[in-house]
């Protein structure tokens, strides 16, 4: 893969993760209240039928709102997921760059709450909601 194959603004994403290692290279793009997340479909990217598979769609979606919730807050203070939704509106095939944008919607003193359009070259193909509890850090 060479940079140009990556749309500008997105570098390395460096927070790794054991379950998102086999997924890599994956990319971020930090905007003042949002991480988003891009890659470029490959195989290990895919279901049965080649295309990209709602669990790797649901699991970067979580990722990318919960950095975005990390965000809004300065990266003051952790998140975990207390519920995430998605709806699939279309499908996505290997070769296509794929981002999931997200949005913060209310950041509170326990509770943050956030929604992403995953795109396939710029098509919605599934929406997401989430809810994250915050986590204060420890030390």
């Amino acid at each position: 893969m060479t940079d140009i194959d990556i749309p500008d603004g997105f570098e390395p994403l460096s927070r790794k993760s054991p379950l998102t290692e086999p997924w890599e290279p994956l990319y971020a793009k930090k905007t003042e209240r949002a991480v988003v997340i891009g890659l470029r479909l490959a195989r290990p990217h895919t279901n049965g039928r080649g295309l990209i598979h709602g669990g790797l769609i649901a699991a970067l979606a979580d990722n990318a709102m919960g950095y975005s919730c990390a965000q809004a807050t300065n990266w003051s203070t952790s998140f975990v997921t207390v519920s995430l939704s998605i709806d699939f509106a279309g499908s996505a095939e290997i070769g296509q760059w794929c981002s999931i944008e997200s949005d913060v919607i209310k950041t509170g003193k326990t509770i943050c709450f956030a929604q992403s359009l995953i795109k396939a070259d710029g098509v919605v193909i599934a929406r997401a909601s989430g809810t994250f509890r915050v986590v204060p850090k420890k030390g």
